[in-house]
């Protein structure tokens, strides 16, 4: 079976891990803060909070800057479910917009339209590896005073114009195993503001400057230090590990054929963390069938949109058409681009999907 995913653990992450148990610093400690250190120093930011999950992230984020009840915020329907649960957790409602249909990532032109008085924040998501246009996000943004948290949860390292996921505003990343690096389970919060720093760190920390002081109410939301060993193992190999991606991401959009391979605008660096192709006229789930008896995993992310789910249209009352978003999610399907694929893997990928399209 080629896996649709697959983390690479080598001997460097087993090492840390049993050094950090040798050590007897299970818990959070002095692994996690050089963890931070290091993701902060990649992503071009002055702080970085490690966290439990990606989910943890942003709901840490919303809390941190204060979206309640009666606050809206505009995001994207196209993704995974935790980026909208995030801003129902704080009492929040949120405010989808429909995508681009080139890079699947949240289309700025349709931002300003749904801005209302309750609008406190934008959510873009920076979907399979690739950025959304931040530079008309951020300008938005500054003309109406509006907060803005990444979902950077799928593009560890990505870039526009040499800028980095992640410090464009208030960075939220995941390290499930799925993702460009992990530390088997865990999440990030980038930030350039010391203030925001601070009260991410005590908000995971039971609301804990001093132990045992608890100043506001917080969670437990705390990375291990074996976790981080993990992470930062990981870490010192992204670049390597995107390097890998993109260029089996090449050698799949120079030899696919009768699909549509991915976009990437000029000045924009996509890490892949998945390689999405549209396959239109219904055929897409046929192609899933047929895929996976040759022994080639897929995924399809995502089959239903976050205003389609049943909790969002039933319990919440969600009722919009968001045609863009709809349509990809009967077209879009990733496949295998993760740096443990040999070539021999990529020229069966492209084999077996040239040959069923041209039937």
């Amino acid at each position: 079976m080629i896996s649709i995913a697959k983390p690479l653990i080598g001997e460097e992450e087993k090492a840390a891990v049993l050094e950090v148990l040798d050590s007897g610093v299970l818990a959070q400690g002095p692994r996690v803060k050089a963890f931070e250190d290091a993701f902060a120093e990649m992503c071009g930011v002055k702080h970085a909070i490690a966290t439990t999950s990606g989910t943890t992230a942003l709901h840490t984020a919303m809390l941190v800057h204060e979206i309640d009840d009666g606050d809206e915020v505009i995001t994207t329907s196209f993704t995974f479910i935790a980026s909208a649960n995030s801003i129902l957790y704080v009492g929040a409602r949120p405010v989808f917009v429909d995508i681009d249909p080139l890079t699947y990532n949240i289309d700025p032109k349709n931002i300003e339209a749904a801005i209302t008085p309750r609008t406190k924040a934008i959510l873009p998501v920076h979907l399979f590896g690739l950025i959304c246009d931040m530079d008309a996000i951020m300008a938005i943004a500054k003309k109406y005073n509006l907060l803005v948290i990444e979902d950077a949860c799928q593009s560890h390292g990505a870039t526009i114009k040499g800028k980095k996921a992640g410090s464009f505003g208030t960075g939220t990343f995941s390290l499930y195993p799925t993702k460009n690096i992990t530390s088997a389970e865990g999440g990030m919060i980038t930030t350039n503001d010391p203030e925001i720093d601070d009260k991410c760190r005590v908000i995971r920390q039971h609301g804990m400057k001093r132990r045992y002081y608890h100043d506001s109410l917080g969670y437990n939301f705390r990375m291990t230090d074996v976790q981080a060993a993990i992470g930062l193992a990981q870490l010192k190999k992204l670049e390597k590990f995107n390097e890998a991606r993109q260029a089996n991401a090449r050698y799949l959009n120079e030899h696919l054929k009768g699909v549509t391979v991915p976009v990437v605008p000029a000045s924009y660096e996509h890490v892949y963390h998945q390689y999405t192709i549209r396959v239109p006229s219904g055929r897409r789930d046929a192609l899933v069938e047929h895929l996976t008896k040759q022994g080639i995993g897929t995924g399809v992310y995502y089959p239903v949109p976050v205003h389609k789910q049943t909790f969002y249209m039933g319990e919440l009352g969600y009722n919009l058409t968001l045609p863009e978003a709809e349509l990809a999610a009967t077209e879009v399907l990733s496949l295998p681009v993760h740096p443990a694929l040999t070539q021999a893997d990529l020229e069966t990928i492209v084999k077996t999907i040239n040959r069923w399209i041209a039937q």
